[in-house]
């Protein structure tokens, strides 16, 4: 199956930028308009950060969960340096967007279904969360954490924050960070056995 090829938003706006969309109308509000045509207005340093990352520490990318998938910017550039990686997409407001960049239909779970154990029957290698786990609701992190712990022994979490700084006891261990371009890296390792 030939792989597309990751490409740059071309009608990305040069206006607001998306925090202050998401501070005025909700990330709910924002991606319930917005999901079907959304693109991360910084896929390229997003693209460049997962590569390394995976280059740098050596993370599993035969099995991946691209948790928050948005159009497909994590699953795009991890195809870009193996392209016969199995990803799967999941996102409850971008399906249509990762389905038209990706070819690959993404679940439509929200991080507080995949707490509750939406994805409790699969596993992964890794996990690929991109500017998304930092929006997560703060009474669901722990055990959404505790959850995707169970799920593949290695989070990748791309934010353009310092946060979320996970816990061990939320099942993670933190192995590194790496920064490019003021987008922060943080490979994890889960601790549940």
């Amino acid at each position: 199956m030939k792989r597309p090829k990751l490409q740059r938003r071309p009608d990305a706006p040069p206006g607001q930028a998306i925090r202050q969309r998401y501070q005025a109308q909700g990330v709910e509000r924002f991606y319930a308009q917005e999901g079907a045509h959304y693109r991360n207005p910084h896929e390229a340093i997003v693209a460049r950060a997962i590569q390394d990352a995976v280059i740098r520490w050596s993370l599993p990318h035969a099995h991946v969960l691209d948790l928050a998938c948005g159009s497909g910017e994590a699953t795009l550039a991890l195809w870009a340096i193996a392209p016969q990686s199995q990803i799967l997409g999941v996102d409850p407001y971008t399906s249509q967007a990762y389905r038209a960049r990706t070819g690959q239909d993404a679940l439509p779970y929200t991080f507080q279904q995949v707490a509750q154990g939406a994805l409790a029957d699969q596993r992964f290698d890794l996990i690929v969360c991109s500017f998304a786990l930092h929006l997560a609701d703060v009474s669901w992190l722990p055990s959404l954490c505790l959850g995707l712990a169970q799920l593949a022994p290695h989070l990748l979490v791309i934010t353009p924050h310092k946060r979320p700084l996970l816990r061990e006891s939320w099942g993670w261990a933190l192995l590194d960070e790496h920064i490019t371009e003021r987008v922060r890296a943080r490979a994890y390792r889960a601790t549940l056995s």
